[in-house]
C-alpha cells in the first residue's frame, strides 16, 4: 500500500492533511513496502533489460501429479501399476499421452512431455518448481531466491506500470501450495506482485476519482501547498521521481485492464474454460483456468513471470477421478493458452511450463489412489522458441524409476533463464556477503534449445 504522509491542512479532495493518502492496496510478499520504496531500491541497482520481451508463465500443480496417468502411461505393467487410463496417439507420430488429454494430444507439436524428472526433496511447496534449488541451499542467508525474484532484479519492469513478477494464486489452506515464488537472500523488494480482492476494488486510489485516476499530474497538482511547504526543505525534490513512478503504477489503467477478463471475447474466455465446479480442492489450489488467461494478458501487458498453482493434485485416494476431473480441465486452458499464444505472435518469446513437486506411487493403493513418490516426476513445456513436438527422458516398465536421460530441476531452470535471453552459467546475483551467486545449477537442456 503505498502511503503518502501528510499534516494538518486540507486539500482540494477534502481529506485532512493530517491522514494519510492511501492509495491501492497491493501486497509485495508479507512486507509492507511502498511501491515508491520499491522502486527506489531498483533504482540503486545496475539496468540491464533483454532487447526482446521474454516471459515465463510457470504453472504449479501443486500435490504431485501422476506422471504414469498423465505424460508415461504405462501399458505393459500390471493392472495394480498401469490403472484405468488408456494411452492414445497424438499429433506426433510415436508419442502417446492419457486419455484424458485428447486437446493436448492433437497439439503435441507444440509441447515438448519431460518423463524422467529427478531430484525432488518430497516436500509438499512449490519451492523446487519456483527456483530449481532444494530448500536448504543457502538457508542462513534467506534461501536462494525464485526465477520471478531473479528476474525483477536483474531484468526489472518492461512497462514502469506493470510489475515484472506477478503471482496469481490466492492463499490455500496448505500455504505452502499457493507459493508464487520467494525472494529468498535478494528481499521483499523484489517479491511478486500479487492481486487481492474479488472485484479489483484494492488497484483504485481510494481518495481519487476516475478522471483524476487517469491522469496521475492531476492527482499529483493537489498536493500544490503541501508542495511548497515541503519543498523548502527539499524531502519532496528527493522523493519526487519515485513516488511519481508509483502513483504510474496505480493510477495506470494498464495493470487493471490487464487484470479485468471481461474485456476479453466471450468466444475466447469460453475456450479457456472456468475450471468449474471446483472438485477435490480441499485445502488446495482450484483449477482456475482463467488465470491461465490472466497470465496471457499479463504478460501481454509487460510482465516477465507470471505463476500461478492449478489444482490440488494429491491423490492418496480417487486418483482416477481426480485425473478425469483436474487433467480434463487442464487439457482445455493449457491447450487454449498455448494456441492463444501462438495465434498473437508471442509463442516463441513465451515459455509455459506445467508441473508438480514430486511424483505419485507406481503401485495403486487400497483407496483407488497414490501416494508420494519423489523419485521420479514429469513436466509438460511449450514455447520460447524451444524444439518441441517431443518426448525427453522415460521411466523403467514399472513407471517407478528415471530408466534414460534423468532430467534435474536446475536443468529445467537453466533452460527457462536461457529462454528469457538470461546465460545460466554466467549471470549472477549478489548474495547479503557480497558474494556473486548463480541463479540456478544445471546446464541448459540441449533437447529444446
Amino acid at each position: 500500500m503505498l502511503n503518502i504522509p501528510v499534516g494538518r491542512t486540507r486539500f482540494c479532495d477534502g481529506v485532512s492533511r493530517r491522514n494519510f493518502l492511501k492509495v491501492g492496496a497491493f501486497t509485495f510478499g508479507a512486507t509492507s513496502f511502498s511501491l515508491a520504496d520499491i522502486y527506489r531500491a531498483e533504482a540503486a541497482q545496475p539496468a540491464g533489460s533483454p532487447t526482446r520481451h521474454k516471459a515465463i508463465i510457470n504453472i504449479f500443480l501443486g500435490g504431485g501429479p501422476p506422471h504414469q496417468d498423465m505424460w508415461d502411461i504405462k501399458t505393459e505393467a500390471p493392472t495394480e501399476i498401469r490403472g484405468e487410463f488408456k494411452p492414445i496417439d497424438t499429433k506426433v507420430p510415436g508419442i502417446r499421452i492419457g486419455e484424458t488429454f485428447t486437446r493436448i494430444a492433437a497439439a503435441a507439436d507444440k509441447f515438448a512431455f519431460i518423463r524422467s524428472v529427478v531430484g525432488a526433496k518430497g516436500g509438499h511447496d512449490a519451492y523446487q518448481c519456483t527456483t530449481g534449488w532444494p530448500q536448504s541451499s543457502l538457508a542462513t542467508m534467506g534461501g536462494r531466491p525464485s526465477i520471478g525474484s531473479v528476474v525483477a532484479r536483474l531484468q526489472g519492469n518492461v512497462d514502469p506500470s506493470v510489475p515484472p513478477f506477478v503471482g496469481l494464486a490466492d492463499k490455500t489452506q496448505h500455504a505452502p501450495w499457493s507459493d508464487p515464488g520467494q525472494v529468498g537472500f535478494l528481499g521483499a523488494t523484489f517479491a511478486p506482485f500479487k492481486p487481492s480482492g474479488p472485484d479489483l476494488t484494492n488497484m483504485v486510489l481510494n481518495t481519487a476519482n476516475k478522471e483524476q485516476l487517469a491522469d496521475r499530474k492531476k492527482l499529483l497538482s493537489c498536493f500544490d501547498d503541501l508542495k511548497r511547504e515541503i519543498d523548502a526543505g527539499g524531502a519532496l525534490k528527493g522523493a519526487d521521481a519515485h513516488t511519481e513512478r508509483a502513483l504510474n503504477v496505480l493510477t495506470s489503467s494498464k495493470l487493471v485492464e490487464a487484470l479485468d477478463l471481461s474485456r476479453e471475447s466471450p468466444k475466447v474466455r469460453e475456450r479457456y474454460g472456468d475450471g468449474k465446479p471446483y472438485k477435490f480442492q480441499y485445502d488446495g489450489a482450484p483449477t482456475v483456468n482463467d488465470q491461465l488467461l490472466t497470465a496471457r494478458r499479463l504478460v501481454e501487458a509487460g510482465a516477465r513471470v507470471v505463476t500461478l498453482s492449478y489444482g490440488r493434485w494429491d491423490s492418496h485416494g480417487k486418483n482416477f477421478d481426480l485425473v478425469r476431473d483436474h487433467g480434463a480441465k487442464l487439457d482445455q486452458c493449457l491447450t487454449a493458452l498455448v494456441e492463444d499464444l501462438d495465434v498473437r505472435g508471442m509463442l516463441d518469446d513465451v515459455t509455459v511450463i506445467a508441473w508438480g513437486e514430486f511424483g505419485r506411487t507406481p503401485q495403486v493403493n487400497k483407496e483407488a489412489g497414490r501416494d508420494h513418490w519423489p523419485q521420479v516426476s514429469c513436466a509438460i513445456l511449450a514455447g520460447g522458441g524451444m524444439k518441441t513436438g517431443q518426448v525427453i527422458g522415460s521411466t523403467d516398465r514399472l513407471g517407478g524409476h528415471a530408466k534414460d536421460r534423468p532430467v534435474e530441476f536446475g536443468e529445467i531452470f537453466a533452460t527457462l533463464y536461457h529462454n528469457l535471453g538470461m546465460n545460466p552459467e554466467t549471470t549472477t546475483v549478489m548474495d547479503p556477503t557480497g558474494r556473486p551467486q548463480h541463479p540456478v545449477e544445471g546446464k541448459v537442456m540441449p533437447e529444446l534449445v
